[in-house]
């Protein structure tokens, strides 16, 4: 068996009183496609934000690709991570997040190329053949020079994917980046996903309300409720047979409200 490229180990995290990750330990193996769902405030965003660094975790220990995310090795001790560290392990990781998050100022292309030449020391000509390619993928190839004003919120969703994919990242997570969209822009993003998880080897994680695309999307589904996972299993497991009564009436107020699961 190979080694998980994301092993988390009782990590705690609080805001103020609310603590929404509480002694929190999973596994994510290579190439593995994740969908976590749960309630909102259930403390699936901040997993994602966390291994971003864009929040810092309270306790415990995360490692990414077989390094310590938050330490670093120092003469055999555990030290806190230093800013450069956290910049190279950022590098394995890119983040789809729900509102876009793209440069308003800059063109599309700019928009992807930025990142790869700031932070790899891309060459330009380089950086801009390699976003060819990754706007050629989610059907974007023909608003290159655009601005993000010009676009619908689907294809500036399509743009902030390839803006992810353009450092090569070993690991991809994805923020509830339908919730933002209106419905009928909903598939198209769906549609680009569904295409990196058939044709890539790229672990993925998904933190969604769509859970006919969880379903058809995941390796395995974990349902989060107060910080802790409650109930993971494949898809089917999860979607049409839990066990746990937490995620049943989840569920059915899910089903409830007409979406499909």
């Amino acid at each position: 068996m190979p080694a998980p490229i994301i092993k988390i180990d009782a990590i705690s995290k609080s805001f103020g009183t609310f603590k929404v990750l509480d002694g929190l330990s999973m596994q994510v193996m290579p190439g593995e496609k994740l969908a976590l769902i749960g309630p909102s405030g259930s403390g699936k965003t901040t997993i994602l934000r966390i291994l971003m660094t864009l929040e810092k975790i309270d306790g415990g220990h995360i490692q990414v690709d077989g390094e310590q995310l938050y330490h670093m090795e120092r003469n055999g001790q555990l030290l806190p991570a230093d800013e450069r560290h956290l910049a190279r392990m950022r590098q394995k990781i890119g983040m789809v997040f729900q509102l876009f998050n793209l440069f308003p100022h800059k063109c599309v292309m700019d928009n992807v190329t930025l990142a790869p030449m700031l932070t790899k020391g891309v060459a330009r000509a380089a950086a801009e053949k390699r976003a060819m390619e990754l706007l050629d993928m989610v059907g974007l190839a023909d608003k290159a020079k655009a601005m993000p004003a010009q676009l619908s919120g689907g294809q500036k969703q399509r743009v902030a994917i390839a803006r992810a994919l353009a450092l090569s990242p070993k690991i991809m997570l994805f923020d509830e980046v339908t919730s933002a969209l209106d419905p009928e822009l909903v598939e198209e993003v769906l549609n680009v996903m569904r295409k990196l998880a058939a044709e890539t080897d790229m672990t993925m994680l998904l933190v969604t309300h769509e859970m006919g695309f969880a379903h058809d999307f995941a390796d395995r589904v974990l349902f989060f409720d107060r910080g802790r996972i409650v109930e993971e299993g494949k898809p089917d497991e999860i979607f049409r047979h839990p066990k746990q009564e937490r995620t049943q009436s989840f569920l059915k107020k899910i089903i409830a409200a007409g979406h499909r699961v």
